[in-house]
């Protein structure tokens, strides 16, 4: 948790953002390493999107923020600019040719 990151680093201040995530027993990625993980999910996506279908992605918060900064072009990183509720519907999409979020934080499709 981030309360236990602050107290392993001595970081009272440390957030997931802004700090290299520390190793440990089981150690978490690094945004950019997660943006990487992202890029391969969305070029598997891309051919259905190009034939106009609809892609459902299901994952966990800070996942998905960051695959809303790489599909809109922006460094891992921007995730935090995103604040995702739990149990709510987004949606990423296209105006003409530019990649944008056409939903955030939505009760349903």
């Amino acid at each position: 948790t981030t309360q236990q990151i602050r107290a392993r680093t001595g970081d009272p201040h440390w957030v997931i953002w802004d700090a290299p995530i520390p190793p440990g027993r089981t150690p978490g990625e690094q945004p950019e390493d997660v943006a990487e993980r992202c890029r391969s999910v969305l070029a598997v996506c891309e051919p259905h999107l190009e034939r106009d279908e609809d892609v459902a992605l299901v994952a966990h918060g800070h996942v998905l923020r960051i695959l809303t900064a790489t599909w809109l072009g922006l460094p891992p990183r921007a995730g935090r600019l995103f604040t995702l509720a739990t149990g709510t519907v987004s949606r990423l999409g296209f105006e003409r040719e530019q990649q944008v979020i056409d939903l955030w934080n939505g009760s349903g499709l």
